[in-house]
């Protein structure tokens, strides 16, 4: 079996990854506060662009976190297009899930049917990405460990969705977010437990790209939307804080009058 090694960089990738993580769950969070108390295609777009902030830190936590895997006795590549595939799966099946809460009648089934369909769908992406992974040799999972992970990843994506059914308060959602980073992040590393390698020493090239060549930028660019969308919609006014200023407004209008 080769040595593997989680942390490569040290405490760098662990950090990094979790405030990534972080990072989405409070933008989709946010936004998911935004999209109930909106209507029509307003919610629609809060709600999609609250998908695309959970689904890109849950990826970008992911992949950030893998820059710091190693395997002793053989380098590591990355398959694109099945990288890109679970980019993919992260966004829609995360969707899906913030979709069905943000537009089902029955709250506690819509609740259960997407923190279902959301945590299986961040297992998938987890094991899509492991699947893109080029070495030589074999991987192989710890069959209880890889259902442990799963279960993780389910109970936190019906956390993370019940906050935002139940959480208003900017203080209540940062400290949901930093549970539900905690909780994406013990998934992605009890994942990682599971794995097992049988290295077979090669001197063939390896098909497709390394960590730096590909991987890293995407997620620096992914990062940087994360960042930058998170300060668009903290900067933004809800349709409550404009309902209080245009209240506000009123008395001085009718005074100038």
């Amino acid at each position: 079996m080769g040595h593997l090694d989680h942390a490569a960089f040290g405490w760098l990738t662990p950090v990094l990854s979790y405030v990534m993580a972080c990072t989405g769950a409070a933008l989709g969070l946010r936004c998911t506060v935004r999209a109930l108390a909106a209507t029509g295609r307003a919610r629609r777009n809060w709600l999609i662009t609250a998908a695309s902030a959970i689904g890109t830190g849950i990826w970008t936590m992911h992949f950030v976190a893998m820059l710091g895997f190693r395997v002793g006795g053989t380098e590591i590549r990355y398959d694109v297009p099945l990288t890109v595939l679970s980019l993919l799966v992260a966004m829609v099946v995360v969707c899906a899930g913030v979709f069905a809460v943000g537009h089902g009648r029955d709250r506690t089934r819509s609740l259960l049917l997407g923190g279902l369909t959301t945590g299986i769908g961040v297992a998938t992406m987890h094991y899509l990405g492991m699947a893109a992974v080029r070495l030589h040799g074999d991987v192989t999972y710890e069959p209880v460990l890889v259902g442990l992970s799963v279960l993780i990843a389910v109970v936190a994506a019906t956390a993370a969705l019940w906050a935002a059914l139940n959480i208003e308060a900017p203080v209540a959602v940062t400290v949901a977010s930093l549970v539900m980073g905690a909780a994406v992040s013990s998934m992605h590393y009890t994942g990682m437990l599971a794995v097992r390698v049988r290295v077979t020493p090669s001197g063939e090239l390896l098909p497709g790209a390394t960590a730096m060549q590909f991987v890293f930028p995407l997620a620096v660019g992914l990062g940087s939307y994360l960042f930058l969308t998170s300060a668009f919609v903290a900067l933004s006014p809800t349709a409550g804080e404009r309902e209080e200023s245009a209240s506000a407004q009123r008395p001085v209008e009718t005074a100038a009058r």
